[in-house]
């Protein structure tokens, strides 16, 4: 039977005795070469505690208790790590540890041991493997937010640029905000850009003069001939040329003129002939005064 602490009597040639260590004990658990389930071999070590609960049952069950467990442990470790892939052993070695345990509980309870694992040591080798594996998936995972940030700033702009560009007014403040902001800084230099309007000015666009008369939904291109020639002179009042037609006379009294450049920013001046002109100088010099006033007030609605 189990005696507690004290002195007893025993009798030499009758009585036998075994000392139990109850303290918890530890080892460490050899390296061993071990083929996972995905066949990688890798050497793997661990520290193995336990702890006798039962004295009886460990002496009457198992004649070297130590001994016994600390090879049980090698050869759970081996059974274990080999049904596991190395993925599994880098990233979680706390279920590797615990179903370790679980299989030798199953075997000590028996011997009145109870066994813990501690740590399952991987080589350095694959430590660093798997460093820089969790490194890699940090840094995608900062990748996938930055991308997901910059897409959502591309679309907040988007609509800013839309915005913006239904109103030019809001382009204008825009601008003196920004220039707000950097005179704010305190900065020796200034940088003011060119505004868009002068670069809508300076931007050559093509126009054309169109005579129409009252009640025709289709313009016609004309201008005044002689009477001894075929072709025609259109003037230019945007750029200050002469440009060539052949289309057929249309008497200008009576008549509208409209000046239209083809581009996106197309400005129409319209006037009224009031007088008939009775001969060639006459109407040039009435096309020269239109196309003066045509551009004066294009350059004025432009500056505006």
């Amino acid at each position: 039977s189990t005696r507690g602490p004290g002195i007893f009597f025993i009798l030499p040639c009758v009585d036998t005795f075994s000392t139990v260590d109850i303290r918890t004990v530890s080892f460490d658990v050899p390296p061993q070469e071990i083929l996972t389930r995905d066949s990688v071999t890798v050497a793997v070590d661990a520290v193995v505690y336990y702890r006798v609960f039962n004295p009886t049952i460990s002496v009457a069950n198992v004649e070297n208790a130590q001994e016994s467990t600390r090879l049980l442990a090698q050869t759970s470790l081996r059974n274990v790590l080999g049904t596991r892939l190395l993925s599994e052993l880098l990233s979680d070695r706390g279920a590797v540890s615990n179903h370790m345990r679980e299989c030798l509980d199953e075997t000590t309870d028996h011997w009145g041991i109870k066994v813990e694992i501690k740590d399952v040591r991987l080589p350095t080798i694959l430590q660093r493997i798997m460093a820089a594996e969790a490194e890699a998936a940090r840094e995608a995972r900062a990748k996938i937010i930055v991308s997901e940030g910059e897409y959502k700033a591309s679309k907040a702009l988007k609509q800013a640029a839309d915005i913006l560009g239904q109103s030019p007014y809001a382009i204008q403040l825009r601008y003196l905000q920004t220039l707000s902001n950097i005179a704010a800084e305190q900065n020796s230099t200034i940088i003011f850009p060119l505004p868009m309007e002068f670069l809508q000015i300076l931007r050559p666009s093509t126009t054309a003069v169109s005579l129409s008369r009252p009640h025709t939904n289709t313009p016609t291109l004309a201008t005044s001939t002689d009477k001894d020639k075929d072709s025609s002179e259109l003037f230019d009042p945007i750029n200050s040329s002469l440009l060539r037609t052949d289309l057929p006379l249309v008497k200008p009294a009576d008549t509208i003129t409209t000046i239209a450049p083809v581009d996106s920013n197309s400005l129409t001046i319209t006037s009224t002939l009031n007088e008939k002109l009775d001969s060639r100088r006459q109407r040039r010099q009435k096309h020269r005064l239109n196309a003066l006033q045509a551009k004066t007030q294009y350059s004025t609605s432009t500056a505006i």
